[in-house]
């Protein structure tokens, strides 16, 4: 059987996001990595030339599949946020390694300040907003996204079963979002 270079990147990319996920930045280990993947150290190098850029590439290419997935639509902001709630709900691990971004390497790369800007100003311009007001919309929708998979089952369920909870907050959420997009008068 002939070597797969794609192959064998494709391989690196998916067990080195189950392993940053799981671990973080500074839990993961190449050498797990390598052995999940089938491959040897050495292709993790010569494909990323670091962990730092295994790292990198881990998390472009989680957020192009998400991307894919969730489009970002500033003129349906509620139905976005839905997806986009019920994507990290129907597997957490991109949140989680975002998380450990956050915690590990705060700074954001170029292309998140790019993609971030760039949807902040769309929302802004659909909806007749400010620059600021945009990314402050911006944030806060993502924010509400992430919170039912952050937060403790234990508080969040109040009593309820978790699928009547997660339905309800899902509601919640869409509901709060189109408050904030929705035209204001007198303000």
């Amino acid at each position: 059987m002939a070597y797969d270079a794609v192959q064998t990147r494709t391989n690196l990319l998916d067990a080195a996001f189950n392993e940053f996920a799981e671990r973080g930045f500074a839990g993961a280990r190449i050498s797990r990595i390598a052995e999940v993947a089938s491959a040897n150290k050495q292709a993790i190098y010569l494909y990323f030339t670091s962990k730092e850029g295994l790292f990198d590439a881990v998390l472009a290419n989680r957020l192009g599949i998400l991307a894919d997935a969730v489009p970002f639509t500033a003129e349906d902001l509620p139905g976005y946020i839905a997806a986009l709630f019920d994507h990290f709900v129907e597997d957490p691990r991109l949140l989680r390694l975002t998380q450990w971004k956050d915690l590990e390497r705060p700074e954001p790369s170029q292309p998140e300040v790019d993609s971030h800007v760039s949807k902040a100003q769309t929302l802004a311009q659909t909806h007749r907003l400010g620059d600021a007001e945009g990314m402050d919309i911006l944030m806060l929708t993502l924010s509400m996204a992430k919170a039912w998979p952050t937060t403790g089952l234990a508080i969040r369920d109040i009593g309820q079963d978790d699928e009547t909870r997660r339905r309800q907050h899902r509601r919640a959420l869409v509901a709060a979002v189109a408050t904030l997009v929705a035209p204001r008068s007198g303000l």
